[in-house]
């Protein structure tokens, strides 16, 4: 028996029935281009609980949300309208990627699209720390004038240790020498070091050598943890930790006891464990209150130009995926870049390129029915979809193929035909995981 996602996701929707609902306050840009689709759309500024959020996505076919709106397998059961997510940030972890993988949902994310905006506050934190500048903040605030340089210091000559060399801690790196810093780096996939950065053995090692830590690591198994009492030891003495990475990756009670004994001379954290879900809870944490420590709540991309970048940069690729059934940009399915659907052109001249008869009258037949197909990428199902298909008499125009370990990504074009059938047939191969067509 075929499960209710495949029934209902087994044909096109017109445009105005596509719901989409976009969380955590998207950037207005995003639901602009939805709407300029002819899409519903419904934007709201916070991230709901979890009743809410399955109330939502049960009712959607697009779902927008960013780092605070978790979207595990239990959200994802029941969603069986769910074409697609978007993780409108660089991180995916809040989504479960082999749950939406396993009922072809695609989830896509704008990996580059804040990378100025966190790697400029990482910067701006590196000269602060130096400079004293929150504590003196703070004493002016109180009333006290205190213009002692002692503890202070310029950044250049200082060296800077990027742990995670990816798009943004490159940033961080050009931006870094730029004003006379020693860039070092660390990263377990070989990377092409910018300028006069240079990539050192191991974790131990960067911190030994650095004055400045700076984290720019996804959250996993493997990153869970990085930073904690042991690594501080390791630090050089009066060094400083930025994390505008993910809360999990630095261990705060660790943390608390390095600041409090000195073996840290100062942070700058932007991201914690626990995190509040809207503007209206209070946030707590050990490091509060804690003298040369700069805490934000979450700002790395929090930038009206980000946040505008990252809006149509995910918007569009997920317009395209609903449109078009391209999927370049999944972080969890095959990536297939598609072209748009033609109409067919009858009688053309080949030889001076006229379209036309002279008569007035159109040449346009139907356009072409564009198959997606998502299926468990096990031997045999490419050649079931074509037995199928000739069963029918019907023609296949174009075809495109890619798979990863776990699922194909097949999208067929037919010649304009019973689509419904065809459709039909293809739902009945034993692999299949979903099919929806665009007429």
């Amino acid at each position: 028996m075929k499960s209710e996602i495949e029934t209902k996701a087994k044909t096109s929707y017109p445009k105005d029935k596509i719901r989409v609902v976009l969380l955590e306050g998207v950037h207005a840009r995003g639901a602009a281009m939805f709407r300029g689709e002819g899409f519903h759309v419904e934007s709201l500024s916070g991230a709901p609980d979890e009743a809410k959020l399955l109330k939502l996505a049960s009712e959607c076919h697009v779902l927008g949300v960013r780092s605070k709106s978790l979207v595990p397998r239990k959200v994802l059961e029941a969603s069986p309208r769910l074409l697609a997510i978007g993780c409108f940030c660089i991180g995916t972890d809040q989504v479960d990627l082999g749950e939406a993988r396993d009922r072809g949902v695609p989830v896509f994310n704008a990996p580059f699209s804040n990378t100025r905006s966190v790697a400029e506050l990482t910067i701006a934190e590196v000269i602060a720390l130096s400079r004293q500048m929150f504590p003196k903040s703070t004493q002016m605030h109180a009333g006290q004038w205190d213009k002692s340089a002692t503890g202070a210091h310029e950044v250049r000559g200082r060296t800077i240790g990027i742990v995670g060399y990816g798009h943004i801690g490159s940033q961080v790196s050009v931006l870094a020498e730029a004003m006379g810093m020693r860039v070092i780096y660390y990263d377990i996939v070989p990377k092409l070091p910018l300028g006069n950065a240079r990539a050192v053995r191991s974790l131990a090692e960067l911190l030994r050598e650095s004055d400045f830590v700076t984290l720019h690591v996804p959250a996993n198994e493997s990153t869970s943890g990085l930073m904690g009492s042991r690594q501080f030891k390791l630090m050089k003495p009066g060094a400083f930790l930025i994390n505008n990475a993910r809360g999990s990756v630095v261990h705060v009670p660790a943390l608390v006891a390095a600041l409090k004994d000195g073996t840290v001379a100062g942070a700058a954290v932007d991201v914690f464990p626990h995190e509040p879900a809207s503007k209206g809870e209070k946030f707590e944490s050990p490091l509060c209150g804690l003298p040369n420590v700069i805490l934000t709540p979450h700002i790395g991309g929090s930038t009206e130009e980000a946040q505008e970048t990252i809006a149509m940069d995910v918007a569009e690729k997920l317009i395209k995926f609903v449109n078009v059934g391209t999927t370049t940009g999944a972080v969890n399915v095959p990536e297939v870049e598609l072209p748009p659907q033609h109409v067919d052109l009858m009688g053309m001249n080949e030889r001076d390129g006229d379209l036309g008869t002279g008569d007035g009258k159109s040449l346009e037949t139907p356009r072409k029915h564009r198959i997606l197909h998502f299926h468990r990428n096990v031997p045999g199902v490419l050649r079931q979809v074509h037995a199928r298909i000739a069963g029918l008499g019907a023609n296949v125009s174009a075809e495109y193929l890619r798979t990863n370990e776990q699922v194909g990504y097949m999208v067929l074009d037919v010649d304009p035909t019973n689509a419904r059938k065809v459709v039909e047939e293809i739902r009945q191969v034993p692999e299949t995981v979903r099919v929806r067509v665009l007429w």
